[in-house]
């Protein structure tokens, strides 16, 4: 994997006070996720396009 992310973009479910995440994307597909109050100092999880679908279909999955 890597970590040269670009286009970071807050989620839209972030909350006004600080508690949210950022997601970024490398050239190779890896999906970047890391903490916005970190400044991207932080650690940045990684995952491929596929691990990136099945985080998401699981979350969405749970919260019904």
């Amino acid at each position: 994997m890597t970590g040269d992310f670009h286009h970071w973009r807050k989620s839209r479910h972030s909350e006004p006070n600080g508690e949210c995440v950022e997601v970024g994307q490398a050239t190779d597909g890896t999906i970047g996720v890391r903490d916005t109050q970190l400044h991207g100092a932080g650690p940045t999880l990684e995952f491929t396009r596929d691990e990136w679908r099945t985080f998401l279909h699981r979350i969405r999955a749970a919260s019904h």
